[in-house]
């Protein structure tokens, strides 16, 4: 199925009211809403509206397609970020935000991390209701970098990337667990990434977020004024 293209004006209203919408339907059809969030600085206001709707959060499983390896109290922590933008204000139960441990050794907490969604799936694929992600100015999504050796990871849900441009380390989802989900979203409204997005969209590109392709899920593609 072809993704979906929708440009907007009014990017943090369709954003959130997507994300709600999504919740709704999920806790409706199945009585629990998994969600994979993104870092960055494009969701965080999201995140922040999102935190005064009046929604079952008690049926949330939080879940994050990537995180740097750093203390969760970093400033440049994903799950910091969240926290303050999202978890500090809503009841969601702790037991259902999986942090990925930044702190701990990169493989380790990508196998922990793994092993955790398996525990979860019980034996089943974990399917993430809804992933939320980003575009780098390289074509990234999560840590799934060009030319790095996750993306061509077959056989783990979570790996710890090492990413030459940075020098260190990332963990992240990797394509058989993104392209698993019922629906994914890109959240794109920062400027300078038209030409990248030109070419994600014809379907000839090689760029990472390219090949997130939900087998039995949808694409759709929030773009913002500046994108």
């Amino acid at each position: 199925m072809p993704p979906e293209i929708l440009h907007t004006t009014s990017f943090l209203e369709d954003a959130v009211a997507l994300i709600v919408g999504e919740a709704e339907a999920a806790i409706r059809g199945r009585g629990v809403f998994r969600i994979a969030l993104s870092g960055g600085n494009t969701p965080r206001p999201v995140y922040r509206e999102l935190a005064g709707k009046a929604l079952d959060w008690a049926r949330w499983e939080v879940t994050f397609g990537d995180e740097r390896c750093v203390p969760p109290d970093s400033d440049q922590s994903n799950f910091r970020m969240a926290k303050e933008a999202l978890f500090d204000d809503v009841p969601i139960p702790a037991g259902n935000i999986l942090r990925m441990r930044g702190e701990a050794v990169p493989a380790e907490a990508a196998a922990d991390y793994d092993a955790e969604l398996r525990r979860r799936a019980a034996g089943e694929t974990y399917r993430h209701d809804l992933i939320l992600l980003g575009m780098g100015d390289d074509g990234h999504t999560a840590s799934l970098f060009p030319g790095t050796d996750a993306l061509g990871v077959t056989d783990r849900l979570v790996v710890a990337n090492y990413v030459p441009k940075f020098s260190t380390h990332r963990i992240t989802f990797t394509y058989p667990l993104l392209n698993a989900a019922r629906h994914v979203c890109f959240l794109v409204s920062s400027p300078g990434k038209e030409a990248i997005l030109e070419q994600v969209l014809s379907g000839k590109s090689s760029y990472p977020c390219a090949s997130v392709r939900p087998t039995g899920g949808t694409v759709t593609w929030l773009l913002g004024g500046g994108a």
